[in-house]
């Protein structure tokens, strides 16, 4: 079974006690006790803090595909998650205490962050994260959109820009351009300067060129392969067919770059391009950069919808469906 099967129940059951786990004070979060079990809201222990990092009363956080994947049980060989597990890993919120070796940033000060593995927690009235991990709140956006920034702003940064390299008057496919991570990705690359080609349902074919998409594809009733050619990048975040499919599209010499999937049957080589597999990586500087380009509106976001905390297992629900326009929220506080 590989990262991609995923398991679809996913309901809110009864809360009951539950003894503190991480800290001396509880608060109130939405938790897993076991692999494969029901999201429920308890009291958990609040997380300690550590040296280098900071607390944060948390306003709303984003979800995203790797937390129920995680919650499945399917990469527990690889990722292990320890019980009670809070979900999330998206947050925006108010700094209330600093390690002592942070500098730069204070109690009082709005932060937004992807946090790492083991300070995950972000659906919480309390988080953790790591101070080279977090970037301050761009000013003229609401905790709300902040949250729904950091794993998808740095997956198709790290795509497009680390891995992938892309440069001004390139162009590239970006696949699911609808998506929260596509919708970042067409905005970055369009800030680049590149051409740009995306898949997405007709529904949403205005919103990907508002945000600077050249070429739409219906993926429907098109098949991108027939459509486009001579690309020098691909950016697959759907694996399977999709990916093998997309080498068709580029160019000798091109990239494709996938966080959903691996080149099995070795076509990077037939097809004479470079191929590569990644798995994003919490960035403070490069949210921070992010932030930047949010600041002077290069950058928008888009929220599919929003959910209170009681609600999580709701907007997971909803997120598995696979539907959502931008990035799904809980709103915390």
């Amino acid at each position: 079974m590989g990262r991609q099967d995923l398991l679809d129940a996913n309901g809110l059951s009864a809360p009951r006690p539950l003894s503190p786990t991480k800290g001396a004070c509880t608060m109130k979060a939405a938790i897993i006790r076991e692999y494969e079990t029901d999201i429920e809201i308890d009291e958990v222990g609040e997380p300690a803090l550590q040296d280098d990092s900071v607390l944060i009363s948390v306003h709303a956080a984003s979800l995203n595909p790797i937390d129920y994947i995680l919650q499945s049980g399917v990469m527990k060989d690889s990722i292990s998650l320890q019980f009670p597990h809070v979900m999330g890993f998206d947050v925006s919120g108010v700094i209330t205490c600093v390690g002592s070796k942070v500098s730069g940033f204070k109690v009082g000060d709005a932060v937004f962050a992807r946090a790492n593995q083991d300070d995950a927690g972000a659906i919480a009235e309390v988080a953790r994260l790591k101070a080279d991990e977090m970037a301050l709140k761009p000013e003229n956006i609401s905790h709300v959109e902040a949250a729904s920034v950091p794993l998808a702003g740095l997956t198709a940064w790290q795509a497009l820009v680390t891995r992938g390299n892309l440069k001004q008057g390139e162009k590239v496919l970006i696949h699911a351009g609808s998506g929260g991570v596509g919708t970042l990705a067409i905005q970055i690359a369009k800030h680049i300067g590149a051409h740009i080609a995306t898949t997405c349902s007709p529904r949403n074919a205005d919103l990907v060129r508002s945000l600077g998409a050249d070429v739409v594809i219906d993926y429907n009733t098109q098949a991108f392969e027939d459509e486009l050619a001579d690309y020098d990048m691909v950016f697959d975040m759907l694996g399977g067919e999709t990916l093998n499919r997309s080498f068709k599209v580029l160019k000798k010499g091109g990239r494709l770059v996938s966080i959903k999937g691996q080149d099995t049957d070795n076509l990077a080589e037939k097809h004479g391009v470079r191929f590569e597999w990644f798995f994003m990586e919490p960035d403070g500087e490069m949210l921070g950069q992010l932030a930047a380009l949010i600041k002077n509106g290069t950058i928008r976001t888009i929220i599919d919808s929003t959910y209170g905390m009681a609600e999580t297992a709701e907007a997971y629900g909803a997120l598995k469906e696979g539907h959502a326009v931008g990035k799904i929220v809980v709103i915390v506080a």
